[in-house]
């Protein structure tokens, strides 16, 4: 009985936010992380990337943001001219604090001339000091884009001692920053999930540590772990990244088994959007995101050097 309800009141509320989306011509984007009836509430979803590049081209006067704050201030910054509204305000990212605006320009003056490489997750005013940003799905190729031979990578220490395996002809230093979902992740139990699933594909985030993705058969961002899901042979596979990605894999793939560690792997800030969220942000347009104009001209011209690299 409580789930008939619960499942009745998903469906008028799903209804309600598509009502409330076409009259305020709104576009919903919601990150993979977030839960599955926010998935069915939004137009687009995807991973950091996708929501930076569809926020861009959107043609939508209301960008409702289901995600965490860095995300929408980077919609912010694409698009001044929209309202972006973050559709919970208290959902922040533990990675994107671990860098400060202060604490990146002292670290420049001691490095005097090397490039600033920062990962999106991170704040408007870090990007603003930043001189090109990265994804985790363009990040290899980001790298590779620069002239200099040494570059300082923030915030995610394990993001960048990947793509410095990749590219070993740059010397990157380090941020000690990471991904408390990701970086928690036991080396021992994963090690015992393999030998459980031996026909398992094992499938990491690049926020992993070395040592998980040593053991891994393919390292991806989140879109990239799912359309690996959809292109392998394998018909079974360990998930090593945020367990929201589940919800699009299972519905493409119903015929393939997925395995996840027991180490919760819920990133619980992406899990505060909810469809009680979307639906108060489209009647109040509020909380709206607005990056400072000289803040934002600033972290813009990184944002648009990476948007500007080709894929890989």
């Amino acid at each position: 009985m409580t789930d008939n309800l619960f499942k009745t009141n998903e469906e008028e509320l799903l209804k309600t936010v598509a009502h409330l989306a076409k009259e305020r011509q709104a576009v919903i984007l919601a990150h993979y992380y977030c839960p599955p009836e926010v998935h069915r509430a939004a137009h687009f979803v995807g991973d950091s990337l996708g929501l930076s590049q569809e926020a861009a081209r959107n043609e939508a006067k209301v960008i409702i943001f289901c995600g965490v704050h860095f995300m929408a201030e980077t919609a912010s910054i694409l698009c001044p001219e929209k309202t972006v509204v973050l559709a919970d305000f208290e959902a922040g990212c533990p990675m994107a604090d671990m860098v400060s605006a202060k604490d990146l320009e002292d670290r420049k003056k001691e490095l005097s001339a090397v490039p600033v490489l920062t990962y999106v997750n991170s704040s408007a005013a870090v990007k603003a000091l930043s001189d090109i940003c990265c994804t985790s799905a363009n990040v290899v190729a980001v790298l590779r884009s620069l002239d200099s031979p040494t570059i300082l990578m923030t915030p995610d220490k394990n993001l960048a001692q990947y793509a410095q395996k990749l590219v070993p002809e740059k010397k990157v230093i380090t941020w000690p920053g990471f991904c408390p979902t990701h970086h928690r992740l036991n080396l021992k139990e994963i090690t015992a999930l393999k030998e459980a699933h031996p026909k398992a594909e094992v499938l990491a985030h690049p926020e992993c540590q070395p040592k998980i993705l040593a053991i891994a058969d393919f390292i991806g961002s989140t879109s990239g772990i799912i359309k690996r899901c959809q292109e392998s042979s394998s018909k079974e596979f360990i998930i090593l990244t945020e367990e929201g990605v589940l919800y699009p894999i299972k519905k493409q793939n119903p015929d393939k088994i997925f395995y996840t560690p027991q180490t919760p792997m819920v990133c619980p800030n992406m899990k505060k959007n909810s469809l009680i969220d979307i639906v108060k942000a489209l009647e109040t347009l509020t909380p709206i995101i607005k990056v400072p104009e000289e803040i934002r001209l600033k972290a813009l011209r990184a944002v648009e050097k990476m948007l500007a690299v080709p894929r890989d």
